[in-house]
C-alpha cells in the first residue's frame, strides 16, 4: 500500500535522507539543504552548533512564500537559540525544530496540504 502523500505538480518532495545526503525530487544532494516548495539549496551547516541568525538568511528573504520553517536539527531535536527564533519571527515565519527525519516527513505532509513551508535540514549519517 502506497502511503506517500500526493505532492502538487512541480513541488519538491523529500524521498530519502541519511548517509550525509538527501534525495529530493529525484536528485541527490550531499550535505545539509534548505528545501523550499519549488527549489532546494545547498546549506553550509553541518552541525546544530554552527547555526547563527545569518544561517537562515535565505529563508528570511523568502518570507512572502514561507509561513513555517521546519528545522531538522540532526539526529535529535534541540532548542532553537533566541536570536535565531527572533530573526524569523520578525520576518513572519514560525520555526519548528525537530530531528531531521521528522522534519523530512512533516515537510512532505505539509506540501501535500499545499502549505507555505520550507525545511532547513542538517544532514545525518
Amino acid at each position: 500500500m502506497d502511503v506517500t502523500p500526493l505532492i502538487p505538480q512541480g513541488k519538491q518532495v523529500i524521498e530519502s535522507y541519511g548517509e550525509g545526503r538527501f534525495r529530493i525530487s529525484g536528485q541527490v544532494h550531499q550535505g545539509s539543504v534548505i528545501v523550499f516548495p519549488e527549489r532546494t539549496l545547498s546549506w553550509p551547516v553541518a552541525d546544530f552548533a554552527e547555526l547563527k541568525p545569518e544561517s537562515l538568511e535565505a529563508v528570511a528573504e523568502a518570507r512572502k512564500s514561507v509561513d513555517v520553517l521546519l528545522l531538522g536539527c540532526g539526529a535529535r531535536m534541540q532548542l532553537v537559540p533566541r536570536l535565531l527564533r527572533e530573526k524569523l519571527r520578525v520576518a513572519g515565519i514560525v520555526i519548528e525544530p525537530m530531528d531531521t527525519g521528522a522534519a523530512c516527513r512533516t515537510f512532505n505532509v505539509l506540501m501535500s496540504e499545499e502549505r507555505q513551508v520550507a525545511a532547513a535540514l542538517i544532514a545525518v549519517d
